[in-house]
């Protein structure tokens, strides 16, 4: 136990910094890959009839997307910004602040792909309505932002 204890005196900060950079990054990516995917599939099924649609079907599907870009960049700023030597503390404070866009990614991700499921129905029987669907989807993505801003901020302060 006492070994334990200096390990984490030792390395805590770093090892709950890497912690959060993980969750930011994974959480958020899977959230994308499975709203993509779900997308992905949609515009598949609409491509394979109206191949003309591949440019509006490919705007739809990229949507949840961002969500794991969001998380990239939190990660990205935590590992660029974080001093060498980290009390378990700041470790801490780093892995809280990658909580907002691990949650809130992944589930805005996750179900901004079915909104997109939806916005390709649309585009398939209403292509003069694709930017409905778009809008629908980005209301979605509006939660999305807001909890990178809150990472994002909370990260800048830690240092």
């Amino acid at each position: 136990m006492e070994h334990l204890a200096n390990y984490f005196s030792t390395y805590g900060g770093i090892f709950f910094a890497s912690l959060g950079i993980v969750l930011a990054v994974s959480f958020s990516g899977m959230g994308s890959a499975l709203g993509v995917g779900k997308a992905g599939q949609a515009a598949s099924s609409l491509l394979k009839e109206q191949p003309e649609k591949f440019v509006q079907a490919l705007t739809i599907q990229l949507l949840p997307a961002t969500q794991g870009l969001y998380g990239f960049v939190i990660g990205m700023v935590i590992l660029f910004t974080m001093p060498a030597e980290l009390t378990p503390d700041q470790g801490l404070a780093y892995l809280f602040a990658t909580l907002p866009i691990a949650i809130v990614g992944y589930f805005s991700a996750k179900h901004q792909g079915g909104v997109a499921v939806g916005a390709m129905q649309i585009l398939a029987k209403r292509p003069e309505e694709f930017m409905k669907g778009v809008i629908l989807c980005a209301m979605v993505e509006t939660y999305a932002i807001l909890a990178f801003v809150v990472s994002f901020i909370l990260t800048l302060r830690v240092g």
